[in-house]
């Protein structure tokens, strides 16, 4: 522990936080993109159209059984070979890793906040609905105005939970070579031979940002219930 020397840290750092930069940034944009998809795959699974909501179930169901890294696979080497035969170029289109990324997560995390989304719907009694309705609002007036407000509220504590867990997956963005936190950190640990110093820093950051977050979920658990009382 005595050669470890931590102002290689230091000397690297505007590299570092470029790749927490993109690491932030592709957490913010999953989640957006995953929410609104998730919103609108959790109205089809509870529609009354059997087609749609088998679609929006077998969707959401494939994301869940499969791990996170095969979609990534999947979608940068496969996607554009389908495309390829699909619009019959002469090479597969060139998708990009930074882009690759961005659309798999969004895919994958709208399956899990689809199911977020479809169980703070349900939490919201069917007399809201009904009194909606009552007061001449249409379907999806009262999904934006009345249920959707309040499912919001009731699923936030869980809706935090997913988030942190997505920002921990952005690591396995390193197996398309994109520069993220954690492949800063690798690279500068290969090139200057400091995978100690190197790891524990992102170890450290990583456990400040997901403790703080956790901290904020009990924070509004606590506040829902007392709202609840």
């Amino acid at each position: 522990m005595q050669e470890i020397d931590f102002t290689v840290i230091s000397d690297s750092l505007p590299y570092l936080l470029e790749g927490l930069v993109y690491t932030l940034q592709l957490t913010v944009v999953a989640t957006f993109g995953g929410l609104f998809f998730g919103t609108l795959l959790a109205l089809a699974r509870l529609s009354g159209i059997s087609l749609l909501s088998s679609f929006a179930a077998g969707y959401v169901n494939l994301m869940r059984s499969i791990p996170l890294i095969l979609v990534i696979f999947w979608f940068y080497f496969l996607v554009p070979l389908l495309l390829q035969e699909l619009m019959g170029y002469e090479r597969p289109p060139q998708v990009g890793p930074e882009r690759s990324a961005y659309i798999t997560f969004i895919l994958f995390e709208a399956a899990f906040f689809c199911e977020i989304m479809r169980a703070g719907i349900q939490s919201i009694p069917r007399g809201q609905v009904s009194a909606s309705y009552a007061l001449g609002l249409t379907y999806g007036q009262s999904m934006r105005l009345v249920i959707l407000p309040q499912a919001f509220q009731n699923m936030l504590p869980v809706l935090l939970t997913q988030i942190i867990i997505l920002f921990q997956d952005t690591s396995l963005v390193y197996v398309l070579s994109v520069t993220d936190f954690l492949g800063a950190a690798s690279k500068i640990a290969q090139r200057d031979s400091t995978l100690v110093e190197m790891y524990l820093f992102v170890a450290l950051v990583y456990l400040v940002i997901c403790f703080s977050l956790s901290m904020l979920v009990k924070a509004i658990q606590r506040r829902t219930q007392i709202i609840r009382l």
